[in-house]
């Protein structure tokens, strides 16, 4: 697991190869990742926007961005809490994820929280820091 908190705002993803979904053979590698978005401060808040960068073992930078996430745009009060579950295909055995989440308040504040950067690792993947 990995998690992030940004102005009260816990963000934690859990991500798991497919292999089910993934073909070595033609370079298709697939990975679902479940995020949980945790509002811990005192103030309403909304998810509005989704950024992401998401990065194969070649070095290969892809950003996505759009509104909501898997279509929605939570409000989340005090104490509540938001889960999806999405996925991506790399044409690597590993890369990493990383991004932000922007949010408005309830008095109108537009602001970003951090997504963790997350690693993508099939099973049996030689790790390697660089």
């Amino acid at each position: 697991m990995y998690t992030a908190t940004t102005r009260a705002i816990q963000v934690t993803v859990r991500p798991q190869y497919l292999p089910d979904q993934s073909d070595p053979a033609k370079s298709q590698f697939v990975w679902a990742y479940q995020v949980r978005i945790e509002n811990r401060g005192d103030v309403a808040v909304q998810l509005r926007s989704r950024h992401w960068k998401i990065t194969d073992a070649m070095g290969r930078l892809q950003e996505v961005r759009g509104p909501g996430v898997v279509g929605k745009t939570p409000l989340l009060r005090p104490g509540e809490l938001f889960e999806y579950t999405s996925s991506t295909p790399l044409s690597t055995p590993s890369g990493f994820m990383s991004g932000t989440y922007q949010m408005v308040s309830e008095s109108g504040e537009n602001f970003d929280i951090e997504i963790p950067t997350f690693s993508l690792d099939t099973p049996n993947t030689a790790r390697r820091l660089n």
